[in-house]
């Protein structure tokens, strides 16, 4: 059991409703938000290893209860359960991408298709590494 020990302090609105706000001594101050946004890359390979977990654990028989229930087809459910086929590191890479300040993404899913049909980790690491060098000298 974990406790949390904390002072608060309790007010009254001008409703009568209570409001109970930490005393002012106790509250942190939280840290800044970065700039920008997670790319949607990123938040696609979270997304496909929490679906697989789920599907591994029996929560959900198949595939296509997982995409009825996400509100997809089951086609784009395959699709993005494939990045799960992405070597570890590549997967690792993908999670933790820099924030985009503006416009899309260099890296995004449809790109990646190609790597996840790669059987062979060494092959997709090598078309990975290429992949990166070529958007990095476009930028």
């Amino acid at each position: 059991m974990i406790k949390i020990k904390t002072k608060v302090d309790f007010s009254q609105s001008a409703h009568g409703r209570r409001i109970i706000k930490p005393t002012a001594r106790n509250s942190k101050p939280k840290p800044p938000i970065p700039p920008g946004r997670l790319p949607r890359i990123s938040r696609l390979m979270a997304v496909a290893i929490k679906l697989e977990r789920i599907l591994i654990s029996g929560e959900v028989s198949d595939i296509s209860e997982l995409a009825r229930l996400s509100h997809v087809s089951q086609p784009r459910m395959s699709q993005i359960l494939a990045l799960n086929l992405l070597a570890p590191d590549i997967q690792e890479q993908l999670l933790f991408l820099p924030r985009v300040e503006t416009g899309k993404s260099e890296i995004h899913e449809k790109i990646l298709r190609k790597l996840t049909a790669e059987v062979n980790w060494s092959h997709q690491r090598d078309r990975w590494k290429m992949l990166v060098a070529a958007i990095s000298m476009v930028q």
